[in-house]
């Protein structure tokens, strides 16, 4: 591969796998909501963006085997894992068991190896990236838990350490990240609020897996209704924060704003079910389309910014793809 093709591979930044869990978790709550045709039509452009996000994962790792590894210190390499499993629950849902089942695989693969290096290099006072090592870990616990009623019980069963192993994880998280991101941040802060939601979720699937009864079933009960509690003060504090001090421009970050929208709204949808909640559900809808309708701003945004690189100076030059590799920055220059 020669230097021009590994240049346009490194141009397709990480965080790109934060477009893809948004757009896939939207997918995945709209099903859950009854608006099929919506629900497929997000997921075809998420399996786009992941397929995508793939290819550029290995050609990176074939062609810059160290341009790869500094990747893979960082927080946003783990969207690749988080994507695979939202992609593989919206599959799951559509019946397609086996094809979910290989992607629960590659992400259980990927995810040691990631989550370790990540692990290794994270610092103190860190952005809301930081909160990717919980999403990635509840994300295998999700789509485990989600196969197990009409695949395995065992894979419930694995699924439990691995959600408790995101909730410490999460503690570790919260432990390193920066307040001032709340006010300041340029969009992953929101991830803050998500890894709550997606560690509520994982705890209904769980819930809702059918394996426990009892005491058991009760404490799981319990302790889903505390997180999709937390999630949703998490919420109301990062949508204040946002009413306050108002961060308009176009930020590739801001994707990761909308994956914890959808994943609140899909945690109080599920939440409702499993734990017979039925208020949960009304609200969770208004949440979903909430979500919605921030996916398309920044979906927008993300064209209009495609757009400047192809029309700007030095378009298809190497000026252009070094503008291009630029992009993981998240500034709208």
């Amino acid at each position: 591969m020669n230097a021009r093709s590994r240049l346009r591979w490194d141009a397709v930044p990480p965080a790109t796998g934060a477009a893809v869990m948004a757009t896939g978790i939207i997918s995945v709550g709209f099903h859950l909501a009854g608006f099929d045709a919506l629900s497929v039509a997000d997921l075809w452009i998420a399996g786009v963006l992941w397929l995508l996000l793939a290819l550029a994962f290995v050609a990176l790792l074939l062609a810059d085997r160290s341009g790869w590894t500094a990747r893979s210190h960082t927080p946003p390499a783990l969207t690749a894992v988080a994507a695979t499993t939202v992609l593989g629950v919206r599959l799951d849902q559509l019946g397609w068991t086996v094809v979910a089942e290989a992607l629960l695989a590659v992400a259980a693969v990927a995810w040691p190896v990631l989550l370790v290096s990540v692990l290794r290099h994270l610092g103190r006072r860190m952005p809301g990236a930081a909160f990717l090592i919980c999403v990635a870990t509840q994300g295998l616990a999700v789509l485990a838990a989600s196969l197990a009623p009409h695949t395995a019980d065992w894979l419930a069963l694995a699924a439990l350490p691995v959600f408790v192993l995101g909730l410490l994880l999460y503690g570790d998280a919260l432990r390193r990240f920066d307040p001032g991101q709340v006010t300041a941040g340029p969009g992953d802060h929101w991830v803050a609020g998500g890894a709550m939601a997606i560690s509520a979720l994982a705890a209904s699937k769980l819930l809702a897996s059918g394996v426990w009864s009892g005491g058991a079933h009760t404490a799981l009960r319990v302790v889903t209704l505390v997180l999709l509690g937390v999630a949703l003060a998490w919420y109301a504090v990062l949508a204040v924060a946002e009413l306050l001090r108002p961060r308009l421009r176009y930020d590739l970050r801001r994707w990761s704003t909308v994956f914890p929208l959808g994943m609140t709204a899909v945690a109080s949808l599920s939440t409702a079910t499993a734990a017979r909640v039925d208020w949960l559900e009304p609200l969770g809808r208004a949440l979903l389309w909430v979500a919605a309708a921030v996916w398309l701003v920044v979906a927008v945004g993300a064209l209009r910014r495609l757009w400047r690189l192809r029309r700007g100076p030095g378009a298809g030059s190497g000026r252009g793809v070094e503008r291009a590799v630029a992009l993981p920055s998240g500034r709208d220059d």
